[in-house]
């Protein structure tokens, strides 16, 4: 097994280099931290390419079997130092791994027979993105469908924030055009996020396959979707601040959906 020690090796700089989308468009290569988001990454068939292991880190892991399935040839041992120069994260485990992006396409995704999807227009930040994952996937939506992204689906921010969520919610990205072409054609009745709706929350009904359009903190959603959905609604604010968090309103909305489904 590689054993590297020192800051300077080739290897060490280029995980930094993955924090830029750009690279990792054009090295076609992402960075997990952890074992627990390992795992879930193999269990949903994602590629490995390099495993940067700790073993004083790793020795205290939740996940000790985790590598058995990685070849050895692709483990490279790393002191706490340089462990600790290329972690994202507090309190990690002990293991950077790059490993190769999947596509997303609306067609790679099943539905169920009654879906409940979230719609997330122009995200922004990887934060979010990764908190509305970990809504999702907490309530078993069928599908998170990000159109137009101002920020990318393995930005490193998203993943850790999604703690592997990521892995485990059937994801689709592409413009807003196909997103509600796709909606359409699977017949889901699609409900737009806007705090000047005059339709409450919880005075829709989500029984039926329904997708929520959540827009950007700053601008809210286009008139594209506003226009288009089928239904404005909105969460009452009796504060004298007018909005919530998105990835808080995204919760809001969904657990009241699966309320209403009875889950």
């Amino acid at each position: 097994m590689e054993k590297i020690t020192s800051l300077q090796n080739p290897k060490i700089k280029n995980i930094a280099k993955l924090t830029k989308a750009k690279e990792r468009r054009e090295q076609n290569l992402f960075v997990i931290e952890g074992a627990r988001e390992l795992s879930l990454a193999l269990s949903a068939g994602y590629t490995v390419k390099s495993v940067f292991l700790c073993p004083e880190l790793f020795s205290k892991t939740d996940y000790p079997d985790v590598l058995h399935s990685i070849p050895q040839e692709l483990i490279a041992e790393v002191s706490q130092a340089v462990f600790e120069k290329v972690a994202y994260r507090e309190g990690s485990d002990g293991l950077v791994v790059l490993a190769e992006p999947k596509l997303h396409t609306l067609q790679d995704l099943k539905l169920s027979e009654n879906p409940f999807i979230i719609v997330l227009e122009a995200v922004e930040k990887p934060g979010n993105l990764g908190a509305i994952l970990r809504t999702a996937d907490a309530a078993q939506a069928d599908a998170v469908i990000i159109c137009d992204p101002a920020t990318d689906l393995y930005n490193p921010n998203a993943i850790r924030s999604s703690v592997g969520c990521i892995f485990t919610v059937p994801t689709a990205v592409c413009t807003s055009q196909e997103a509600l072409a796709y909606l359409q054609a699977k017949g889901v009745q699609t409900f737009a996020a806007e705090l000047q709706a005059s339709q409450w929350y919880q005075d829709t009904d989500f029984t039926r396959p329904s997708a929520i359009v959540m827009g950007t903190e700053a601008d809210g959603l286009t008139d594209f979707w506003l226009d288009k959905a089928d239904a404005r609604i909105k969460i009452p604010m009796r504060g004298k601040i007018d909005s919530l968090n998105v990835s808080v309103s995204t919760a809001v909305l969904t657990f009241e959906a699966m309320r209403q489904r009875g889950f």
